[in-house]
């Protein structure tokens, strides 16, 4: 090579890849860098933009030499960027969702008449003219492709554009806009006009027969490069993307559905055609799936339009009759069969299927029949209203006025029949909890606001409300019901208004009290209790309800208040602020609170500390379920807080174990590990067992990546929880109700506690923290794996670090310790349930304690999780060869000896012995031969040639041969070829290892 050419090429190759002074399109242009681009993760400009650029460029009419416009000249240049463009389209699989989304109709019908040009599709041809089946796969589907769009274009100019919002008015805008708008309803009044031919080229689409192949990039290059091979290897059937059969079947039913779907208004006819299309699209969805390599089908909107046409069509064929709900209404409806419309309504009050928009819609149609004189409707559109109101019960809607309306004047009948829906919308042997409650609650209510105490007794002698409420619920609800009794007048004396009758104090104390209990606001609550105590001193009514429960750490401080009101106000408002935060309430919270605070802080320095802890406390929760839950760091005015907590030493406060709990915890979720490991005071880790364990915790989550013998913190860390994990002798409860902690002098370390497992297993919920909550997850499963009987050692990440053996093994309660592994891999995998390790674990958990099918799930799971659902190569340190052993040994005790065998495959080192044994098993659970495809060991494949000829089974034979001829698996073949070919069955295996247990 002489000097000038290596000086040439030493400045090609430190050429930039995008020079700035070039445009992107002239640049890939010059630089032949398309498909370099386009294999980019992220490519800038994305490839719909390219293909704009291109075909504008293209299309730049020219001026000649009297400065007149001329149409764009056919030269190389044009040429070579409307191939640049099909090129893009062709690594884009010509999908039409992504195209027609991101290109507009006149680029887009540019870019196919491209495409039917290079297909050497002559111009002017009329498509319906053409057989299809005389064409080379290429140029019949390229005319199928300008088809389809043509149809689904007209079906997509129908429905309604909403208006973009325009900005200030632009002169060259506006033009720009009204040009692209005329060009559009040019191209959209030539498609309409020839939309007769569509359908009749697609119609003729659906008797084809064979597989078609559309262009890819190398095709077009084969084209672009020897116009001779046109008629060689691009028009052959081996040439370009193939498209199955079955897959042009299914995308012409579904454009042809939409067309007939948008011309039946007027033609019960097309309807039925649109049924038909529909329908034949859903089955052969089922029988191939909903998306291929080079298409989708929204599912839902199909969906939608089988509905509509299962509505809008009629059959005498009784299999196609049976619809759906919407249909079996709206034949009600017509028909006047109102009973059965009626029942379906109850029956929906199960499933909840029906949205409530449709069933208001019902009862609206129903009203406005019986508003035009039907009165026999009056009784049907009380049964429906019923049940919807049941239904928005369930739903947690509010209750419709027309409802309360038509419960004006209640009577037995329509009391009987609300029981009656009630009873049949609720299972109460599967329901949660929360539907109980949410029914319970309407009951309630539909008593309280009943004026007939007959009526009331019908509710609550009921078998439903007696088994939805506690006794002592229902008590109370029937001591208020009877409080009312002065509302009955048993004198023969004529009343002339019931609001003549005096309340006794008895019924206006009660009505308080009720209030009371309901009530959150604190100005409101203040209120009420001025008023019972002003006409009663002998009641203490922080009683009233058994509901407000306050620690007794606090209630011993707030019950010696001497003044009953002020005792009452303190009390009432810390319970049912604590009651707020426990159901997540922290708006109302924080109200109570700081009222509560506002009022201890004029009398008690003590119980202003206590108030300033719980508001602390309601923070911490406030922003772990608010701004935390996105990521956000929180304040430093609350980090600053929570420091201020742990190193408080005020005498005589009262501390609930719970806020030092969360604070520990609120950091290391944080990462303020510098905090924890380096500026904490000494007194407070040598007095505080929580800050200690948040302290090692910290120091070695800090030191894990760094040297194994810089890790001292790791091993005081395990000596601390092994120590917690001792068999204790003495747990004492402490006055706030919790196991407290006891202090153990004897210990090496000096600083730790001795507690509960209980104790710290609530601790370690409070962690979110990822790093922080492997660690924990580690050294339990270390702890777990030290013992002497274990058969099945469990894999964590950073299991390493932990020490390998206790000196006294005997007194760690090993059943505790097991408890917790599995609690705290349940709870790790609510806060990250895509973490491979902690779904190894969780597998590792059920493979020792014999639960193979779902070890399997788990196993499958964490591969899944890493691998984008197998598509790319489950990472070695997750699938390692302990992993794939356990999966051989839960599919050979769930007897799936063929999938055993294909297990052996995926080990680094393929287990011949454990295979061949596996595969002479002949009660097999798996699939069996259809695996076979999965199998590339020519050997095993071998073996099982040999095997089904030894027993005489030839179908299973041939099955085994036709795997080994397959030419990727020809033991001449390059290295990577065989690698490429155990991947790809690798993951197709794995899928529908997959697809069996998830």
């Amino acid at each position: 090579m002489s000097a000038e050419a290596a000086d040439r090429e030493a400045a090609t190759s430190s050429r930039p890849c995008t020079p700035p002074q070039t445009s992107w399109f002239e640049f890939l242009l010059e630089e032949s860098l398309l498909e370099q681009h386009l294999q980019k993760p992220s490519p800038d400009p994305p490839p719909v933009q390219l293909i704009v650029q291109f075909l504008e460029q293209a299309s730049k009419p020219s001026v000649n030499e009297q400065n007149q416009v001329q149409p764009p000249p056919d030269n190389k240049r044009n040429r070579v960027l409307k191939l640049l463009a099909l090129k893009v389209a062709a690594h884009l699989k010509w999908d039409l969702d992504v195209l027609e989304k991101s290109l507009s109709v006149p680029v887009l019908n540019m870019l196919l008449n491209e495409l039917l040009c290079i297909s050497k599709v002559p111009p002017g041809t009329k498509h319906v003219d053409v057989d299809l089946s005389s064409l080379p796969p290429t140029t019949a589907m390229a005319i199928l492709l300008y088809n389809r769009w043509a149809i689904r274009t007209i079906v997509q100019s129908s429905f309604p554009v909403k208006q973009v919002k325009a900005g200030p008015p632009q002169l060259n805008v506006m033009n720009q806009m009204q040009q692209e708008k005329e060009l559009t309803d040019n191209i959209l009044k030539v498609l309409k006009e020839q939309a007769t031919d569509s359908i009749l080229v697609l119609e003729g689409a659906l008797k084809l027969d064979k597989d078609l192949y559309v262009h890819t990039i190398r095709t077009l290059d084969l084209l672009a490069m020897e116009p001779g091979m046109v008629n060689g290897e691009t028009e052959c059937s081996t040439a370009g993307l193939k498209i199955s059969a079955e897959e042009i079947q299914c995308q012409v039913c579904y454009d042809l559905g939409a067309i007939y779907f948008q011309q039946g208004s007027t033609n019960a006819a097309v309807h039925e055609n649109a049924k038909e299309k529909f329908f034949k699209t859903k089955e052969l969805i089922a029988k191939n799936g909903s998306s291929s390599l080079h298409f989708t089908i929204d599912e839902e909107r199909l969906a939608g339009y089988c509905q509509a046409c299962g509505i809008l069509t009629s059959s005498s064929d009784d299999a196609s009759q049976q619809i759906t709900p919407y249909s079996q209404i709206h034949s009600c409806m017509k028909s006047g069969n109102y009973q059965d419309l009626v029942n379906i309504f109850l029956e929906d009050n199960l499933t909840l299927s029906l949205p409530v928009q449709f069933r208001q819609s019902v009862l609206r149609e129903l009203f406005q029949k019986a508003e035009q004189g039907n009165d026999a409707l009056d009784e049907v559109c009380f049964k429906v209203c019923v049940c919807n109101t049941v239904c928005d019960v369930l739903q947690g809607q509010t209750i419709d006025i027309q409802f309360c309306q038509l419960f004006l004047k209640p009577s037995k009948e329509k009391i009987d029949y609300l029981l009656e829906v009630c009873s049949k919308s609720i299972n109460l042997e599967n329901a949660s909890e929360v539907l109980k409650r949410k029914m319970a609650a309407f009951l309630k209510n539909v008593c309280l606001g009943l004026e007939d105490l007959q009526l009331v007794f019908m509710i609550s002698s009921h078998e439903l409300f007696i088994k939805l409420l506690k006794d002592d619920e229902r008590k109370l609800l029937i001591d208020q019901m009877r409080k009312r009794s002065p509302r009955i007048n048993l004198c023969t004396k004529p009343v002339t208004s019931f609001y003549d009758i005096p309340a006794s104090a008895s019924v206006n104390i009660g009505q308080l009290e009720h209030q009371l209990i309901l009530s959150v606001d604190p100005w409101r609550i203040r209120q009420i209790l001025i008023e019972l105590h002003g006409m009663t001193s002998e009641r203490q009514f922080w009683t009233v309800s058994n509901k407000w429960e306050v620690p007794n750490v606090y209630g011993n401080v707030i019950l010696g208040i001497k003044d009953n009101l002020t005792r009452d106000l303190v009390y009432i408002l810390m319970a049912k602020g604590l009651h707020c935060c426990v159901i997540k309430d922290f708006v109302h919270a924080k109200q109570l609170f700081a009222a509560c605070l506002e009022l201890v802080t004029e009398f008690s320095p003590k119980l202003r500390q206590v108030m300033l802890n719980e508001m602390l406390l309601l923070d911490i929760y406030t922003h772990e379920a608010g701004a935390g839950v996105s990521g956000e760091r929180p304040p430093s005015d609350l980090i600053s807080r929570v420091r201020g907590y742990l190193e408080m030493r005020v005498p005589d406060i009262p501390l609930r174990q719970v806020i030092a709990e969360e604070c520990v915890a609120f950091l290391l979720n944080w990462r303020e590990n510098e905090y924890l490991t380096m500026q904490v005071p000494l007194p407070l880790v040598q007095t505080n067992p929580y800050v200690k364990l948040g302290q090692l915790l910290a120091a070695t989550c800090k030191e894990l990546p760094g040297p194994k013998e810089s890790r001292r913190t790791a091993k005081d860390l395990w000596e601390v929880v092994v120590q917690i994990c001792s068999v204790s002798n003495q747990h004492k409860r402490g006055n706030d109700g919790r196991v407290s902690l006891i202090k153990h002098r004897e210990s090496t370390l000096g600083i730790m506690y001795r507690c509960f497992m209980g104790i710290l297993l609530f601790f370690f919920y409070s962690l979110q923290e990822p790093l922080v909550l492997t660690t924990i997850l580690s050294l339990f499963v270390k702890l777990h794996n030290v013992r002497e009987d274990i058969v099945n050692d469990i894999a964590a990440e950073h299991i390493s670090i932990w020490p390998s053996s206790i000196p006294n093994l005997q007194s760690v309660d090993f059943e505790a310790v097991a408890v917790t592994v599995k609690e705290l891999v349940s709870y790790a995998l609510t806060i990250n349930p895509n973490n491979h390790f902690w779904l190894i674990i969780q597998a590792d958990i059920y493979f020792a304690t014999n639960q193979y099918s779902a070890a399997l799930h788990y196993y499958l799971q964490a591969g899944a999780v890493c691998s984008d659902f197998f598509y790319k190569m489950v990472p070695p340190d997750v699938y390692t060869d302990q992993v794939i052993k356990r999966m051989i040994k839960c599919c050979s005790l769930l007897n799936c000896h063929t999938q055993v065998a294909i297990l052996c495959q995926f080990l680094r080192e393929v287990d011949y012995k454990t295979a061949f044994k596996a595969l002479q098993e002949q009660n097999s659970h798996d699939a069996m031969d259809s695996y076979y495809e999965y199998i590339w060991d020519v050997t095993i494949l071998e073996y099982l040639t040999y095997l089904h000829h030894k027993r005489g089974e030839t179908d299973k034979r041939q099955i085994a041969i036709k795997a080994i001829g397959q030419t990727e698996l020809n033991a001449s073949n390059p290295e990577e070829v065989l690698q490429l070919a155990a991947q790809r069955r690798k993951k197709k295996f794995l899928q529908a290892m997959a697809k069996l247990y998830f």
